[in-house]
């Protein structure tokens, strides 16, 4: 008896453990769709999330991972407090680099947005809160990131960016909307 007893007890343990192995969890794509849109939101709805901030994130199952440059050390925790909150994330990789303070590069940074935004053909960017053309600027290299109209308005804001005195390199990684 005590024999068949502890079969038994290893026989449930085994159960157990193939139970358990078995609900490993996987979110539906719906919900890996639901998390992906409140992360965006959260992200644009951040108070000093502007213009010469980047955060771009990817979604793995419950898993975020945040990634970018921001100016301020608040908004790189502002996006992963915001984050973490979202109803089904389970773990937030923080990998968004705080730009370096730099008077220089903050100089830089404002001729760049007069220059880009400031220009009538680019002003309709301008429109609204948040900018879809983001200048980052390190150490005097700048890239832009974001979306544009046209591959004419991708030329000229990096025309724009080129001709900025003190501007070292520019990447010009902004992608065209699809008509």
């Amino acid at each position: 008896m005590k024999h068949f007893f502890s079969i038994l007890c290893c026989g449930l343990v085994l159960s157990a453990t193939i139970l358990s192995q078995d609900n490993v969890r996987e979110p539906s794509v719906r919900a890996q769709e639901r998390i992906t849109k409140e992360v965006r939101h959260e992200i644009l709805m951040l108070p000093y999330f502007g213009v010469f901030d980047y955060i771009a994130f990817k979604v793995d199952g419950y898993n975020v991972t945040l990634l970018g440059d921001v100016v301020l050390p608040t908004t790189r925790s502002d996006a992963e407090n915001a984050v973490k909150h979202i109803e089904g994330v389970e773990h937030v990789d923080n990998q968004i680099e705080v730009l370096p303070p730099s008077p220089i590069d903050e100089g830089l940074r404002r001729r760049l947005f007069h220059s880009i935004y400031g220009y009538p053909p680019l002003e309709k960017y301008a429109l609204g809160v948040q900018k879809p053309i983001r200048i980052i600027v390190k150490n005097g290299r700048v890239r832009l990131e974001g979306v544009v109209d046209s591959e004419s308005d991708k030329n000229l804001v990096n025309l724009r960016a080129k001709s900025v005195p003190g501007t070292f390199s520019v990447d010009n990684n902004l992608q065209v909307a699809k008509p």
